[in-house]
């Protein structure tokens, strides 16, 4: 990359807003926000199917950013037309497949099971980014990365790393299991889109994922249940479509779009953790010291891996 290419590519990430520029913060808010997700794609299981779930999750969302983002996506789309192939594959991966993915196997597995999958996220972005751009862990992140899986084992175990041979997985494992190593995909391919706006690249990818899902709807309406119009449905899509789609993509686009793939990839390790501080705050389940032994690590962890 010449030197022209680097000062236009370090202009693109400026912002005038003081949040956008805190890569930890952003990724932060999207771990709580997709914390959040996982229980309520639970709580949906079995009474909205994953696909209709998924495509309506990201029709709404596509909706409302629509308006906002109109000018920009005017502004971008000879930039979004050069690297069309790109962004197609982007949205299939990280929005179509992934989530619909995610949404099937929770119909099947348990929260523990996912949970101890989802950590091998930065594991399986190390290889994309390896495989597609060459580039290696340092020192620094392997490190990192291993101290927020202790964390995530400590949590998830109670301290108690015997309990992992009770754990029996299952079909939804293995369907979690490719539907990480699909996002995990999805967190390098970002790396290769036009330098465009935010709203821009959060709008069109959430359409087109929505729009290569409309084949497996059909078949799906042809095959289960409708779902039902009701408030507790209505109001899980309104969830997943404002908080793990609009905020948790655009906070994780912008912060893999600072610090790269893989010093954003520890922070998969941050979900566990919020989603135990959602299960002691909303389930009453009662803090124990190997919480916050976890958390600790996780934490440090984290911090390591995603400095320079």
């Amino acid at each position: 990359m010449s030197a022209s290419d680097q000062t236009a590519h370090a202009r693109s990430f400026a912002s005038p807003y003081w949040i956008a520029n805190q890569p930890r913060l952003l990724l932060c808010i999207t771990a709580l926000c997709w914390a959040g997700n996982a229980i309520v794609g639970k709580f949906a299981a079995g009474h909205i199917p994953p696909v209709t779930l998924a495509f309506l999750r990201w029709s709404v969302a596509f909706l409302l950013l629509l308006p906002f983002a109109w000018k920009h996506l005017v502004r971008d789309w000879p930039a979004i037309r050069g690297k069309l192939g790109v962004m197609i594959l982007v949205s299939i991966t990280g929005i179509g497949i992934f989530n619909t993915l995610q949404y099937w196997a929770l119909e099947y597995t348990q929260a523990l099971n996912t949970l101890l999958l989802q950590s091998a996220g930065p594991l399986v972005v190390a290889v994309w980014s390896l495989i597609l751009l060459g580039v290696r862990l340092t020192l620094a992140q392997a490190i990192g990365i291993l101290l927020s899986l202790a964390g995530v084992l400590v949590i998830v175990t109670h301290g108690d790393l015997t309990t992992l041979s009770n754990i029996r997985f299952n079909k939804g494992d293995l369907i979690f299991l490719v539907a990480m190593v699909i996002f995990s995909l999805y967190s390098v391919l970002t790396l290769k889109r036009p330098a465009i706006h935010g709203l821009s690249f959060a709008t069109f990818t959430f359409g087109a994922g929505a729009a290569c899902l409309i084949p497996l709807l059909i078949l799906e309406l042809m095959t289960r249940p409708v779902m039902a119009l009701d408030a507790p449905n209505l109001l899980s899509i309104f969830y997943v479509s404002v908080f793990p789609s609009i905020v948790a993509y655009l906070c994780f686009n912008r912060g893999v779009q600072l610090i790269g793939a893989n010093r954003a990839a520890p922070f998969f390790h941050v979900v566990p953790v919020f989603g135990s501080v959602m299960a002691i705050v909303f389930l009453g389940e009662h803090p124990q010291l190997s919480h916050l032994i976890g958390f600790a690590l996780v934490l440090a962890g984290v911090y390591v891996a995603s400095r320079r």
